[in-house]
This record gives structure tokens, C-alpha cells and sequence, in this order.
């Protein structure tokens, strides 16, 4: 650290040494100055030197002051020459002139050994660091030059050169890494701490909506004999019909001739909600027309069965999902899945001749997956499901309630998915559906007065029905003479009836499916399914000499029963399957034929579109769909279906709809 005088000094050789590096060329050729003649050269010739004047007196005159004879006043003019000569700073002449310029102002006296040497080792300092400065310099463009030199770096064996990345390429990369900086972001909190309280993270929300063109077309040739087609779900679903009614009006009929045309909406709503340490809940709301388990379709400008509708009227949503779920490993080769409230179908389906894709179940279930190898895993489904529970205050009317009449669907499923081969995946499924009180039985004998009173099997009816299974009465009402209210007139009056399913339901169930992936991500798939309702009992539906026989599926429309309990499936689909369209252009074709006999399954949950919705009926299925964007495609599709037994019934539907999800 220099001190304060240091640094006065050096600045000020630096700026002597700049002035005299400035004067230099005037210096070495300037001639030295000629001594006045006047002046003598010995010192005891000189004049004596003036005096300073006293303060306060006036100025000295002009006139130089005549030189004192004492030789001891003189002023000398020229250096001693006997006083030592200045110590030079250099032994010799040097090739730097810088330095032989301070040496020679140091012989001259106009600087000190001292300031000289501040002012060399400052120069020095600097050319010290210029020097740095420069080397670092020539460094790093020397590094430059080499890398230029170097070969280029050689591509390892593995490695994909990427010569042109599309534009959706790039927007998917930015869109996964958005996805995932975000994840981490909430995971973490870096990015807005405290924004949000905590559960809110634990809730995602999902969706989609469907708009759809429906027409339902019907051939000539169908069979409008008057009361051929009667429609069962709308006489369970009201008070009874008096079939002996005195104007003669008959029961509700199902439309078989007249075309019809709708524009249908479908929103669904949902969340699904981590409750932490295995434990899940899922909540989802949907459209539709009414409360049918088979469809979300919400027809625009319908009245909903409401006193008020059209004209642009809201329409209703509906609770469709709300659930707990807990998942958990047992141990290595078992994990186990359970579910309680109203949750999506657990068992697994080739097609929709039994279940309906809207089709949510009641209940619980547990469900045990076994992954015993990478390629080998076996599944076990097992639930009960309530149907029907009788209302607290059954029989509104009576005095006397009856007995609760509760219905239930117990079954177990049982599955395995393996690899044929790396590109080919099976799986494959048995399945036994037992169906605890479903079909309707006959009553206690009675005479109902009115329309109000109530039998007591009147909730062994189904209350949701499409159409297709048989039926046979369920009110064994008595022939007694006299008028109402005690009477019937020999049963030519008061005839109020309700209908219940004709047989048992006990069925056996085998899905299958089989994935050929060699092309992906398209896909080939073959599918079947084959369903047989073991509990039909052909005797007693043939029967018609009970009290109760059956009234429909008959030839002619009151011959034979022709019913049936069997149901199969076979169907082709190829493309990218439709959960997995991602991007614009992802297609997907489809075409199935199935066989499905009127008591096979119960008809209130097959699928709601074929033939109208239902079962005793055959024909095939043709579909495509096409991805519009990331997260929309259309899907058109035509089915022809025409009825197994009773009277003739061809119905063709066509759809044309737009989905999008997110």
C-alpha cells in the first residue's frame, strides 16, 4: 500500500516524465545559452544579490543593485565544481529511451534518485499488467483458433440425428415440458407459495361434452297391428291400465313406422380427488333427459316429461358418479382394488350387448389383480349391487303395508391378460351374473277398486325397461261379480294391471379380445362376447295355461312363445383406439354383428342405441371416427337391427356426432 507521499511523488514523475518525453526533440538539439559578457566567471566578480523588500515598503526600483566587493556576498552562477556529481540510475547507456531519458534528468538535477526509482517501478507495474492483459488475450483467441481447427465431434452409434424438428413436434415437447415444469412447480410451491389452500391440489377436474344428429328410420314392412307393440316400461312406470277399460283405449305403444329426427347434447362433469394413503373419491354429474341408467343424452328442445319445456328451457343434471376407492398391495402378487357408492362398471366387456357405456352400478365391489409375470396377469371382480329397495311407506293406499321387495345383482368375474407374442395381447374373461329377485311374481288374489290400490307384488314390476324381454302380468286380480268397489262384474272392469318379467336371470358370461399391435400406434382388435341366461326355465314360458302366462314375444302376436336366452357378438375394429387420439388425423373403424335373444339379459342395460335400445334383436354395427384436433373428433356410425321373435320390427339408426374432452 503506498503511502500518501509515495503516490504525490509518482504522480508527479509521471507527469515530469511526459512533459520531458514531449520536450525531448527540442531538448537534444536546443544549444546551450551564452553567458552574459558583463559577468564576470570567478564568483568574486559577481554582484552582490538584491535583497527582498520589507513588507509594507514600496517597490524596488528597476535598477539592478550595483555588485558588492566582498567576496563573500556573491551569488554563484554556475554549479560548484567541486560538489559531488548526482548519482545516475543506470550504469550505462540502456536500449529502452524512456529510461535513458530519466537517467539523464537525474544527471541534470531536475529529478531525485528517489523520484526516479517511484517512477520506473510504476512504469513497470503497468507494463506488468498491460502485459497480462495482452497474454490473456492472445490465450483465449488462441483457444478459439484450435476449437475451430478441431474435426467434428463423431456421432455415437446410438445416437438420432435430427436434421428438421415439425412444428407439432415442437408444440408437443413444449406442451410436455410446460406440463411437467408446472408439476414441479405445484409439487414444490416454488412457483406461487401459498396460493392455493392444500386440498385444492388434491382435486382434479375433467370432462367432455358430445353433440350428436340422431335419426331413427323405420322400413315398411314393420307390423302396426293395433296393440302388436305395447310399451311396458311407460304401463309400469304410471298408475295401472284398466285393459277392459269401457272406451276402449289402449295401453302406450312403441313408435315402429314413423321416422324421427333429433339433436341431442351430452355434458359430463367430474372430479376425481386424491384423499391420501390409498384412498380416493370420484364425483361426476351428467346430462339427460331423465334418470335412465342407459343414456346421458339430453334430446334439445324436449320437455323432459315436465309440465314446462322447448322454447329454449333449461334442462336437468344429474348426480351420475360419487364414490370411494381404496387401492392397496396385499403383497407382491396381489393388488386390491375397493369400491363403494356409485362407481363405472367393474366387469370386464367385449361390446354393449349386456352393459351400456353409461351404465354406473350401485354398491360395492373388490377387485384383486395378480401381475405373476411382465406378460401373465389374472384378475378377480366380485360385487353386490342393489337394483331396488322398496320405499319406506309401500302400499301409500293400505292400512296394511306390505312386505319390502328388494332386488339384487350379485357377481363375480374372473380374468387373464397375457402376451401371445411381444406385438400380440389377449384378454379374456368368465363371468356368472346372478339377478336376486328381478323377475316379477304373481300376486295374492284381490279386487282393486281404483287405479290407487296396490297389490302386494306391485315393486316386483321393473321400473326402468327399453324393450325386448318378456313379460307376463303380475296382479292376480279376481273375477268377482257386483260392481266396484267390491266387485268387477266378473272381471269385465277394473282390470288394473301391472307387468313383471316373464323368468329368472342367471347368466354366464365369456368376453374376450385380442390385440395386434405390429402396426402401432394403430391397432387391429377382434372382439366376442357370448351370454346365456341359465336361469330360464323354456317349460313355463310356453306355458300358456297359467294364470299369468306371457303376453309378449309370441308369433303372430298371441301364438307361441319365441323368446330365447342366449346373446353373441363378433366384432373387427382397426385404427387408434378412440382413449387415445391425441392428435389431428388419429382414426379409428369399427364393425360388429350381434345376436341377441329376448331373454338372454335383462333389456333396461343393454345398449341404448341399437335397434333403439333393448334386446330380441340381431344386426350389425358400422362406425368411424376421426380426430379433429388434440382433443375433438367426429364419429359416424349406422346400425341395422330387425327383431328375433313376435311381430316384424326393422329399425336402422344413424348418428353423426362431434366429441371433445378435456
Amino acid at each position: 500500500m503506498l503511502t500518501p507521499k509515495q503516490v504525490w511523488r509518482r504522480t508527479y514523475a509521471c507527469f515530469t516524465a511526459s512533459l520531458l518525453a514531449a520536450l525531448q526533440p527540442s531538448l537534444m538539439f536546443a544549444a546551450e545559452p551564452a553567458l552574459p559578457e558583463a559577468l564576470p566567471l570567478l564568483a568574486e566578480n559577481a554582484p552582490p544579490a538584491a535583497s527582498a523588500p520589507a513588507a509594507g515598503a514600496p517597490a524596488a526600483s528597476s535598477t539592478p543593485a550595483p555588485i558588492s566587493p566582498n567576496p563573500d556576498e556573491a551569488v554563484p552562477v554556475l554549479p560548484d565544481p567541486n560538489a559531488d556529481a548526482p548519482k545516475q540510475i543506470l550504469n550505462g547507456p540502456s536500449q529502452n529511451v524512456t529510461l535513458n531519458l530519466i537517467n539523464r534528468l537525474v544527471k541534470k538535477g531536475i529529478l531525485s534518485h528517489a523520484e526516479a526509482s517511484d517512477l520506473i517501478q510504476g512504469a513497470e507495474e503497468d507494463a506488468a499488467f498491460a502485459k497480462a492483459q495482452a497474454q490473456a488475450l492472445a490465450e483465449t483467441q488462441a483457444a478459439v483458433i484450435a476449437q475451430n481447427a478441431m474435426p467434428p465431434v463423431q456421432p455415437d452409434a446410438e445416437e438420432v440425428r435430427v436434421t428438421y424438428i415439425p412444428e407439432s413436434v415442437k408444440a408437443q415437447i413444449r406442451d410436455q415440458l410446460r406440463t411437467e415444469v408446472f408439476a414441479q412447480a405445484r409439487e414444490q410451491q416454488w412457483a406461487a407459495p401459498n396460493s392455493a389452500p392444500e386440498w385444492t391440489q388434491r382435486i382434479k377436474l375433467f370432462g367432455d361434452m358430445r353433440m350428436r344428429q340422431e335419426s331413427l328410420m323405420y322400413p315398411s314392412g314393420n307390423d302396426n297391428v293395433t296393440g302388436a307393440f305395447p310399451n311396458f316400461n311407460a304401463l309400469n312406470t304410471g298408475l295401472p291400465f284398466d285393459f277392459r277399460n269401457t272406451t276402449g283405449t289402449l295401453p302406450p305403444q312403441l313408435n315402429v313406422d314413423q321416422n324421427r329426427d333429433r339433436t341431442r347434447l351430452r355434458m359430463r362433469l367430474g372430479f376425481d380427488i386424491d384423499l391420501e394413503d390409498g384412498f380416493t373419491a370420484g364425483i361426476r354429474m351428467a346430462t339427460g333427459g331423465n334418470n335412465s341408467p342407459v343414456s346421458t343424452n339430453q334430446t334439445l328442445g324436449s320437455t323432459n316429461g315436465n309440465t314446462q319445456g322447448g322454447g329454449f328451457s333449461k334442462y336437468e343434471l344429474w348426480l351420475d358418479r360419487a364414490f370411494i376407492r381404496y387401492e392397496a398391495s396385499l403383497m407382491p402378487k396381489a393388488n386390491l382394488m375397493v369400491e363403494i357408492g356409485r362407481f363405472q362398471n367393474p366387469f370386464m366387456t367385449a361390446s354393449q350387448i349386456m352393459w351400456d357405456e353409461d351404465v354406473n352400478l350401485d354398491g360395492g365391489a373388490i377387485q384383486i389383480t395378480s401381475p405373476w409375470t411382465p406378460s401373465f396377469t389374472t384378475f378377480l371382480t366380485a360385487g353386490a349391487f342393489p337394483v331396488f329397495n322398496s320405499s319406506l311407506n309401500v302400499g301409500e293406499n293400505n292400512t296394511a303395508k306390505t312386505a319390502s321387495y328388494n332386488k339384487y345383482l350379485v357377481a363375480a368375474q374372473f380374468g387373464v391378460q397375457f402376451k401371445v407374442t411381444d406385438k400380440i395381447e389377449a384378454k379374456s374373461s368368465i363371468a356368472y351374473y346372478d339377478w336376486k329377485n328381478i323377475e316379477g311374481r304373481f300376486s295374492s288374489p284381490f279386487v282393486p277398486a281404483s287405479a290407487t290400490d296396490a297389490g302386494d307384488t306391485d315393486d316386483s314390476r321393473p321400473l326402468f325397461a327399453q324393450k325386448g324381454n318378456t313379460y307376463r302380468p303380475i296382479r292376480n286380480i279376481t273375477p268377482t261379480a257386483g260392481a266396484a268397489p267390491g266387485g268387477n262384474q266378473n272381471g269385465t272392469i277394473n282390470q288394473f294391471q301391472y307387468f313383471g318379467l316373464a323368468t329368472k336371470f342367471q347368466q354366464i358370461a365369456w368376453a374376450g379380445r385380442l390385440d395386434f399391435n405390429n402396426w402401432e400406434p394403430m391397432q387391429v382388435s377382434l372382439l366376442g362376447e357370448f351370454v346365456k341366461n341359465v336361469g330360464l326355465d323354456k317349460t313355463a314360458m310356453n306355458n300358456l295355461n297359467r294364470l299369468d302366462p306371457v303376453v309378449n314375444n309370441r308369433s303372430g302376436g298371441n301364438g307361441n312363445w319365441e323368446g330365447g336366452d342366449t346373446a353373441w357378438y363378433m366384432g373387427l375394429n382397426v385404427g387408434k383406439p378412440l382413449l387415445l387420439f391425441d392428435k389431428r388425423g388419429d382414426w379409428a373403424f369399427g364393425l360388429g354383428y350381434r345376436h341377441v335373444e329376448s331373454d338372454a339379459m335383462v333389456d333396461g342395460f343393454t345398449e341404448s342405441r341399437f335397434g333403439n335400445g333393448g334386446t330380441n334383436m340381431e344386426g350389425y354395427t358400422l362406425q368411424a371416427s376421426m380426430a379433429v384436433s388434440k382433443r375433438t373428433w367426429m364419429r359416424i356410425a349406422y346400425m341395422s337391427a330387425k327383431q328375433l321373435a313376435g311381430p316384424t320390427l326393422q329399425t336402422n339408426v344413424f348418428l353423426l356426432e362431434y366429441h371433445a374432452k378435456f
